[in-house]
């Protein structure tokens, strides 16, 4: 099973870019945040890619028997009354070596709800079978993960948010500052920020050869 640190650390979203839509100008030419509360869905870096091998110990290029891929990752937020349920769908792509003989091929994956860039708040574990047809070298199947999370707990304070959203026009005094250099804002967004982390649930060396190859 992958470190989750190691996981932490490929990770490329920043707090506040995990829970923001965007900033854009408004009519009055001030600038406008759009922060949405519903998990950020991401791939962790070297989660991505499996690769099987025969001889499993083997880790030559000639011993590849099958790779695969997650891809074209989309996600979906349903905001309820006090659930937000954020539902990813995914494609797995797959090759393998030998075309010779139909073969079903199941590989586990997780579904990781992660607060703050750093605590695991929950984790589900699901599986996509692979279906190669004899004679086919390349394939793909659907996947899916979810996430549900509480929406008081994904709300920010009021005082955070109006700082964060409040519109600031070019020439107001505070107007090329970032409220995220302030420690205790930088902290309620964490606090309030969720991310479901979606990839191959993978075995130490699984993990280790991603990263190195």
């Amino acid at each position: 099973m992958p470190s989750y640190k190691t996981i932490a650390a490929g990770l490329t979203l920043l707090a506040l870019g995990a829970c923001t839509h965007g900033s854009q100008f408004d009519e009055t030419g001030g600038i406008r945040i759009t922060r949405s509360a519903c998990p950020a869905v991401a791939v962790p870096t070297y989660t991505d890619t499996v690769t099987l091998f025969n001889p499993p110990q083997s880790r030559d290029a000639s011993a590849i028997d099958v790779v695969a891929t997650i891809t074209d990752v989309r996600s979906n937020c349903a905001e309820t009354t006090d659930q937000l349920v954020s539902t990813a769908n995914f494609q797995v792509l797959a090759r393998r070596a030998n075309s010779q003989g139909a073969r079903d091929v199941t590989l586990p994956y997780f579904a990781t709800v992660v607060r703050g860039g750093t605590v695991v708040v929950a984790k589900r574990l699901g599986s996509v079978t692979l279906h190669f047809a004899d004679g086919q070298l390349r394939t793909s199947a659907s996947a899916t993960g979810s996430a549900n999370v509480s929406r008081a707990a994904a709300t920010l304070p009021a005082k955070v948010e109006e700082r964060l959203t409040r519109k600031r026009k070019p020439g107001d005094p505070d107007a090329t500052i970032d409220p995220m250099n302030d420690p205790a804002v930088r902290a309620a967004v964490s606090k309030a920020s969720f991310e479901l982390l979606l990839g191959f649930e993978l075995t130490n060396d699984q993990l280790a050869y991603n990263a190195t190859k």
